[in-house]
């Protein structure tokens, strides 16, 4: 009874086996092969019971059936051929295999199951050989459909791939037999196949026996390729997949050369653009493989179609590419090792190439000078041979022409091609000096330089100072007698008033030569300019009308644009600084815009300064504390009155300021910057000026306690240093400074102070780590400001405190920012701080420029506009929807501030939702809206132009209003939206054309040249809407 029992529960599951393979094979269902595969790998079933089950399928005579039999077989060893064990991939291949020869509609199914024995790990050796023998010999690869096809390629990549030594045995027969397969393939999704195997028969080497030219023909004939991917293809292959996968083959080896490159000869010389690219393109990859023994036959054809393509090409990519294969060929030859007794290829090529272009450098007015330059140029920057070779034929040709040639334009042309050709020189070194090819032009290029430094024409000026730095990055080119007369044209041409590009490259060229020659320029220029620094001091007190700083403006610019070498900053530094205590002895008539100058020149220093350590420090050492002096002198009640005191505590000029000191602190180490905060900190908590330069102060200095309203102002210049800091640093006395700034940024009436102590103590909360200290400073910063927009007097500042707070915990994601922006919504709604409210939204969403910002170490998480959006636009649209009529137009403010700052791919989605009201804020009388809207609306009108299409009618009539607002900048944004309204749906526009081209005729005579010419550009694309080819 109990074997009867157990024989039962042993049949129950054979008899659902029986089941799932009937519906599957004459019921014609697909789901039973996964439901069977599931078993197989679940262990209910083996993969040779499956076949038991499926006897009388595989043996049946319809050939639909013993297909279908075949076909569920196959799929489930796909999923199961990890299980399988040696001796049952045996016996399945040898079956699979004796099935190849059955009716044409089984071997797709057959197929499939030699592909999923090809990925089994139990095949024993000696069976793929096999498999791809019995698929040669009995398969017609190319009568297939494609799906077939690949599979044949994809067991063909399975075997290479680990079966790659068992392959090899076949020797030449694999190649040949890959050949049939492979012959007439057009599907680029199995060509794309057949490229990667081809790629790796040559480059595993596999025998290519006899059939390399076979080989070659196979692929060829897919050169160059002309495929054009279908709309919408679902397997996203792209034309240059194919164009780089046939590349990679027929550049894979040189025994393709006597083949391919008649071939590439050809298709360069034909005249289609894009099989001369690919050409060109291919022989330049070719040329990585090849030596001097493939291309020796065919190299004067080459040299003659490049040639040709440079110098008749209409088109940049084609020359481009050309100078490329150019390129490659020169250094191919110049990379063969040559037999003593070979022909050098390298030195007869190179003397074709001069022949045919150099006589062509004697002509600067004609069109073939530029093409033959860069023919040889292209040649010469391949090896230090060939430039040599190059260097010593055309050289002295083009000094001589320069000397020959007396007009500006044409010395500027020829001097422009020596230019390209020295600069090829820097990409090789020699060890001696006197081997270098430019050492025995060296005096004839000085001279030439120095004659275009004082030519009259600016623009053969500009090409000589580019040319005098490239000299000067040759070592040991330039003597000291040369260096001291480059310098004097330098110090020349940076003080010419005529024209503004000479001095700028001057400058430019000044700091590149002063890191290469520091001691030249402390010798020769420094003195001058120390000289004129001073001489600018009387100057600027007797001259009068515009231009008098320009002398002293470029001074400044001099001084800063040198400062490129530690031992120049150490002198020039100090002239800077001098210069400033000078006018504050009240020498000195000074205006902030001079002050401001020299500020912007030492700013630049401290930039220049930030890649070295050393130099970065001594400039923080120095100047940070002498500007502090300068600033708490200025602050101090005096019996004399200094101009310049007057004139730094300036809005403008202590802005300057602080952005030297915020400059001069970003980068320091830790360490160092913690050795400073020890100074400074307690120079404004206790008035601690003993580390001050000159600190003989008249009186205290206490900025927090009963300080002057210019003490007080001096808390700009700590928020640029304390703001500035690295957020490891720990700051002295950290609990009462924000005390002091929290009472100052709500209880002084000065804004510039409260502004500068908001700013101030957001910074410091912005970096303070999570814990109780936080806890407390920001219940206290909470209360205060409750209690200052409760007071009439201080309202206003204790909105710019809120405001900055909030920015800096929705930088961080602190969690009250959810709590403060609440807040500062429901502000929206009041009568006074409304507007300010609305544009605070500006601020939270824009990078800030001197506080809470990434170079000053700020906590600013990534995405923090993606999620103030997410989190407060829902919001805010509430809000407009519940608002009074006469307040909805500061939630309309916010709105547009907030979607002009977000990254176009976070607004798209939400697009259909929040244009209606976008459209409405360009109704909003307020300029800042409809000028902040039209700005978000623009990228829009191109990135969504379906979404955008349904609105027209109102998007036409409101542009068009705005076109002619009363502020520049709207009517400028206005016209740019009217030309991108043009890449809408063209049946969407053609109604409103005339109506268009009518309105945009008034703006043409618009008083500014700006919006005329926003005029003309919309209303030019506008005329084109419909016609042919726009």
């Amino acid at each position: 009874m109990a074997a009867a029992t157990a024989l039962e529960e042993a049949a129950a599951p054979m008899s659902a086996l029986c089941g799932l393979v009937q519906d599957f094979v004459m019921g014609q269902q697909e789901g039973p092969a996964d439901q069977v595969a599931a078993d197989v790998k679940s262990g209910l079933y083996t993969v040779l019971q499956v076949v038991e089950a499926l006897g009388s399928s595989l043996e049946n005579p319809e050939p639909r059936t013993r297909a279908r039999g075949i076909q569920l077989l196959s799929q489930v060893l796909l999923q199961c051929h990890s299980l399988l064990l040696e001796k049952e991939v045996v016996h399945l291949i040898l079956f699979y295999e004796n099935r190849l020869k059955d009716h044409h509609l089984v071997i797709p199914s057959v197929l499939q199951g030699l592909r999923a024995l090809s990925l089994s790990v139990a095949m024993p050796p000696g069976l793929a050989v096999s498999v791809l023998k019995a698929i040669f010999q009995g398969v017609h690869v190319q009568s297939l459909l494609q799906v077939d096809r690949h599979t044949v390629f994809s067991i063909i990549t399975n075997f290479m791939r680990s079966r790659e030594e068992e392959l090899k045995g076949l020797g030449a027969d694999f190649t040949f037999g890959f050949i049939q397969v492979m012959d007439g393939e057009k599907d680029p999704r199995n060509l794309l196949l057949a490229f990667h195997i081809v790629h790796d028969l040559i480059s595993k080497d596999f025998s290519l026996g006899p059939f390399v030219e076979e080989l070659f023909e196979v692929t060829s004939c897919y050169f160059p390729i002309d495929f054009t991917p279908p709309p919408n293809d679902p397997y996203g292959i792209q034309r240059d997949d194919l164009i780089l996968s046939l590349r990679a083959v027929l550049a894979s080896t040189p025994r393709f050369a006597e083949f391919l490159l008649p071939l590439l000869i050809e298709k360069v010389d034909s005249e289609i653009l894009s099989a001369k690219l690919d050409s060109l393109q291919t022989l330049n990859a070719c040329c990585a493989v090849y030596g001097q023994k493939e291309l020796k036959d065919f190299l004067p054809s080459l040299w003659a179609s490049i040639r040709r393509e440079v110098f008749q090409t209409a088109s940049e990519r084609v020359e481009a590419e050309g100078l490329a294969a150019l390129h490659s060929l020169t250094a191919c030859l110049s990379c063969s090792v040559l037999r003593a007794d070979a022909e050098d290829l390298l030195d007869s090529f190179l003397s074709n190439i001069l022949q045919d272009c150099r006589h062509h450098l004697c002509e600067p007015d004609m069109k073939l000078v530029w093409p033959s330059a860069k023919l040889l140029q292209a040649a010469a920057g391949a090896s230090a041979r060939a430039c040599e070779h190059i260097t010593n034929s055309v050289l002295p040709l083009l000094l001589e022409q320069f000397h020959q040639h007396t007009q500006s334009n044409q010395r500027r042309t020829i001097l422009e091609m020596i230019l390209g050709f020295l600069k090829l020189q820097q990409k090789w070194s020699y060890e001696d000096k006197d081997e270098r090819p430019l050492s025995s032009f060296k005096d004839q290029l000085c001279s030439l330089v120095f004659m275009a430094l004082t030519d009259p024409s600016t623009q053969l000026q500009l090409v000589g100072i580019r040319t005098l730095t490239v000299l000067g990055a040759q070592p040991d080119l330039l003597s000291s007698g040369d260096l001291e007369l480059a310098v004097g044209h330098l110090y020349r041409l940076s003080f010419l008033e005529e024209d503004s590009q000479s001095w700028v490259a001057a400058l430019e060229a000044s700091g590149t030569l002063t890191a290469l020659y520091p001691g030249a320029f402390s010798s020769h220029l420094l003195p001058k300019l120390a000289e004129e620094l001073h001489k600018g001091e009387s100057d600027v007190a007797r001259e009068v009308g515009p231009t008098k700083y320009s002398r002293h403006f470029r001074c400044l610019q001099a001084l800063s644009a040198v400062s490129t070498h530690p031992s120049i900053v150490k002198e020039t530094l100090p002239l800077l600084l001098q210069h400033l205590c000078q006018a504050n002895k009240g020498n000195v008539i000074t205006e902030s815009s001079e002050v401001i100058a020299v500020c912007q020149s030492l700013q630049q220093v401290a930039e220049k300064c930030q890649q070295d350590p050393e130099s970065y420090w001594y400039f923080h050492e120095t100047a940070v504390p002498c500007l502090f002096a300068l600033a708490v002198q200025a602050s101090m009640p005096a019996k004399e009155s200094s101009v310049l005191r007057k004139v730094l505590l300036e809005d403008e000029v202590l802005a300057a300021l602080a952005s030297v000191i915020s400059t001069a602190t970003t980068h320091l180490s830790p360490e160092l910057a913690a050795q400073s905060v020890t100074c400074i900190v307690p120079l404004f908590l206790d008035g601690n000026t003993s580390f001050l330069p000159e600190n003989s102060f008249p009186g205290q200095f206490q900025p927090f306690q009963d300080g002057s309203s210019g003490q007080r102002r001096l808390v700009a210049l700590l928020t640029a240093f304390v703001c500035s800091l690295p957020r490891n640093v720990e700051i002295p006395q950290l609990n009462r400074l924000m005390r002091e700034l929290l009472e100052q940024s709500c209880g002084h009436s000065c804004p510039f102070s409260s502004t500068a102590a908001a700013k101030c103590f957001a910074g410091l909360l912005n970096k303070q780590p999570q814990g109780q200290q936080l806890d407390e400073l920001l219940q206290l910063a909470v209360d205060t400001v409750e209690a200052g927009l409760a007071s009439e007097s201080s309202h206003n500042q204790a909105f710019t405190l809120l405001l900055w707070i909030t920015k800096a915990l929705v930088l961080r994601y602190h969690p009250l920012s959810t709590c403060l922006t609440t807040r500062l919504m429901g502000l929206l709604s009041d009568p006074v701080l409304g507007p300010a409210a609305a544009d605070g939204f500006s601020l939270l969403m824009s990078d800030g420029s001197d506080v809470l910002t990434r170079a000053g170490h700020a906590d600013v998480r990534i995405m923090f506009r993606q999620r103030f959006f997410t989190d407060n636009v829902p919001a805010l649209v509430q809000g407009f929807h519940a608002a009074p009529q006469d307040v909805k137009p500061n939630y309309l403010k916010g709105l547009s501030h907030v979607l002009n700052r977000l990254p176009k791919p976070v607004l798209l989605p939400e697009l259909p939702t929040l244009l209606s009201l976008l459209l409405e804020a360009l109704s909003c009388p307020d300029s800042v809206v409809q000028l902040s809207t039209l700005s978000c609306l623009q990228p829009l009108l191109l990135e969504a132009p379906q979404v955008m299409s349904l609105h027209v009618d109102t998007l036409v009539t409101k542009f068009l209003s705005l076109s002619s607002s009363h502020s520049m900048a709207v009517r400028i944004a206005a016209l740019q939206c009217m030309h991108a309204l043009t890449r809408l749906p063209t049946p969407v526009l053609l109604p409103y054309k005339a109506q268009v081209i009518r309105a945009l005729a008034k703006p043409l005579d618009d008083k500014k040249r700006l919006v005329r010419k926003e005029a003309v550009s919309a209303r030019g694309e506008w005329f084109l809407l419909g016609s042919p080819g726009s």
